[in-house]
């Protein structure tokens, strides 16, 4: 369909090409035919619901909104809008296109923070990765550090594995992570902040409370919860029980280490978990200290891109994660 004109209250004739795709030659033209502005619009009357208020947020005229949805309609090659009255109501393909557009924008406001990153402009704004272990103590008393040394600084906060944490932040989508420092990562800058042991995790009561170490090679019969592949925990699972030349069976793969402990605490299975989650498990996980052959430990830091290494934010940062840790280990 193509758009009638908001003058004009005639039936709007039918788009010759509605239902066909655009040759690979006529993709060259989607850059002039769907353009920033143009998806901005279309955005601006999907919410609005009318081309006169439409033009008013946007600062324009009705007409010149009119022009736009009717060019975005003939680089799409289909109707996106149907005539009820002198009403403009939107397709399904409308709604497909709106969603496309607000993905660009976040694609293009992200690809816009990497680049000023990239170049070491700081923007008053620091996102930060985590660990989901790393949210029982340390993560938020860094942000309310952070807070109280920078006022004006927004932090955002993103968990994942060590793994997502660490593309995220090749993809410059976050600006610092607290994670496992990272091993033959030349592009990347890593802070050592705290080292963490791993401890055999077993339900209160069970055949191994009353151990003082755990010899890995005399629970090989056992069955064991894990965390999935990348992170940093299941890493150090996976260390540990190959010194001890043990391949564990696992019961169950998890994906976080909250619902690992609860099902360590409900019997599924034991597990490893590090040492800085014992504050908030120990009611009902018991942590026991693993044989000195099979210990496993963890380097946890602060990370970020070489190239920000001299951004202030990201010193800001820094400094404040080195006070929080300096005082927890006091």
């Amino acid at each position: 369909m193509v758009l009638p004109s908001p003058h004009d209250g005639a039936a709007p004739a039918a788009s010759p090409a509605a239902a066909s795709v655009p040759a690979p030659s006529a993709l060259h033209s989607l850059a002039d035919d769907i353009s920033l502005r143009r998806l901005e619009v279309l955005l601006a009357f999907m919410e609005t619901g009318s081309l006169a208020r439409a033009a008013e947020r946007l600062g324009t005229s009705a007409v010149s909104v009119h022009r736009a949805l009717h060019a975005l309609e003939e680089g799409a090659r289909c109707a996106l809008f149907r005539h009820q009255g002198r009403n403009l109501i939107p397709t399904a393909a409308a709604q497909v296109l709106a969603d496309v557009a607000r993905d660009v924008q976040r694609t293009l406001a992200d690809g816009i923070r990497a680049t000023r990153a990239a170049a070491g402009y700081a923007d008053g704004r620091v996102t930060l990765g985590a660990l989901y272990s790393l949210t029982i103590q340390t993560v938020p008393e860094v942000i309310v550090a952070l807070r109280q040394r920078r006022p004006g600084l927004q932090a955002e906060l993103v968990l994942g594995s060590n793994a997502e944490l660490l593309e995220k932040l090749h993809q410059g989508t976050l600006d610092a992570t607290l994670m496992a420092v990272p091993e033959s990562e030349p592009g990347i800058v890593s802070i050592d902040l705290m080292e963490d042991d791993m401890f055999f995790a077993a339900p209160p009561g069970s055949p191994y409370a009353a151990l003082a170490q755990i010899d890995l090679r005399s629970c090989a019969h056992e069955r064991f919860v894990s965390l999935g592949e990348g992170y940093a925990t299941q890493r150090g699972f996976a260390d540990a029980f190959a010194v001890a030349g043990v391949v564990p069976e696992i019961a169950m793969r998890v994906g976080d280490i909250f619902s690992l402990a609860n099902l360590v605490s409900g019997g599924v299975g034991y597990s490893l978990l590090p040492g800085r989650v014992r504050s908030i498990f120990q009611h009902k996980v018991q942590f026991i200290p693993l044989q000195a052959d099979y210990r496993a430990r963890q380097r946890i830091g602060l990370s970020f891109l070489r190239a920000r290494e001299r951004d202030p934010d990201l010193l800001a940062l820094a400094s404040v994660c080195r006070l929080v840790v300096k005082a927890a280990a006091r």
